[in-house]
């Protein structure tokens, strides 16, 4: 199995580690190519010390399960930015005819025979549980019809890898995705889609700068409702098939945006329009609906100047001419480039401690802010 076009962050090299822990063999053919070989793969439980380390260490339960017929996997750690209840993938594989269990900090599961396709209905269209069990399901016996299930890029991508490698998956991209079980899947070469999130977040910087910013190698409609939300900002939107520019020539509007699953506003991209709203012209208002304990870095927002008020599930930010540099902490990896994305439009210097969440999402990021033009760089 060849992955071209892979973001090599802190979260992939993690994920790698746990795919060799297993008796995988992962290599990096170059920067952006893993080459993997799962054929050597027998063992069922992930390592304790590599699962805790980020939220999406549970995606390799349902391969596990499809796979050996069992799972162990330590509860996931990462970003605290809310509760992400992995009750959702244990009753998707119980209907799946699995054994599941929690026990002392661990998922377990198991299935004799193979995994039994069913209807299942996701609750709020959870991508991670979509994923985990679109994979599972995969390998099921029978047909598996996943209701709700999360329409996000990501999900259509995942299809078109498994379909590639033999699987029958139709309709990704709606909310009901039907996956035909087949007995095997074969080793192919596949390019992953553009980070839609990272593109956005540095054409954000172009909000906050005032200047303009283009990036390549893109999907623009993949994040249309972002592009959209900043045209109301007052931004100059350019694209073309694989690029986006866009262009600021005073300071920014403000205006309310409400996190939805896709194709709305994407959550992960709420802190960093936060900071674009925190030097804008007027009155913004952000509702998180996604994750309800995602404003923990408005108090650092706070330390730069930034006038923000945070009842429950929304924050009120009442924009300044411009925010004051100042030593604050990223706690997670959204909040985290929030900062960075500040400290790029405020007076003075701005020093961003905790990077290492950063690293989780945003490879090479001081280049490529330095290549835009920033004065920035990394202290270790």
């Amino acid at each position: 199995m060849i992955l071209e076009n892979v973001a090599p962050g802190r979260d992939v090299h993690d994920l790698c580690e746990i795919v060799s822990s297993l008796g995988g063999d992962v290599r990096w053919e170059d920067a952006t190519t893993l080459e993997i070989w799962s054929a050597p793969i027998s063992q069922h439980a992930a390592p304790y010390r590599l699962a805790r380390k980020f939220r999406a260490s549970y995606y390799v339960v349902g391969a596990l399960l499809a796979r050996l017929g069992k799972a162990e996997v330590a509860f996931p750690g990462g970003c605290q930015i809310g509760s992400r209840p992995v009750d959702y993938h244990i009753r998707g594989f119980q209907a799946l005819g699995a054994e599941m269990s929690l026990d002392h900090g661990s998922i377990h599961g198991q299935v004799s025979g193979r995994l039994r396709g069913t209807r299942i209905y996701i609750e709020r269209a959870s991508v991670g549980t979509t994923v985990n069990l679109m994979i599972g399901a995969s390998l099921a016996e029978g047909t598996t019809l996943l209701e709700n299930a999360a329409m996000e890029p990501e999900i259509v991508d995942l299809a078109n890898f498994l379909n590639a490698m033999g699987g029958r998956v139709r309709g990704a991209g709606t909310n009901l995705v039907r996956v035909d079980g087949v007995k095997k899947l074969r080793g192919i070469r596949h390019e992953v889609i553009p980070d839609r999130i990272e593109a956005a977040t540095y054409i954000m910087g172009a909000a906050v700068s005032r200047g303009s910013v283009e990036v390549e190698r893109v999907i623009p409609e993949h994040f249309r409702t972002v592009l959209l939300k900043l045209e109301q900002t007052g931004a100059r939107v350019e694209e073309g098939t694989d690029r986006v520019r866009v262009s600021y020539d005073a300071r920014p509007r403000a205006v309310d945006v409400e996190t939805l699953p896709h194709p709305g506003f994407p959550t992960d991209l709420h802190p960093p329009m936060v900071a674009v709203l925190a030097s804008a012209e007027g009155v913004g208002v952000i509702q998180e609906t996604v994750f309800e304990s995602r404003f923990s870095y408005t108090h650092e927002l706070a330390r730069m100047g930034a006038n923000i008020k945070v009842e429950r599930d929304t924050a009120i930010i009442r924009g300044v001419d411009r925010l004051s540099g100042s030593p604050v902490e990223a706690q997670d990896l959204r909040g985290g480039i929030a900062l960075v994305l500040a400290g790029l439009g405020a007076e003075s210097e701005t020093e961003v401690q905790g990077i290492e969440h950063v690293d989780r999402g945003y490879v090479g990021l001081a280049p490529k802010l330095q290549a835009l033009g920033a004065r920035v760089r990394r202290v270790e």
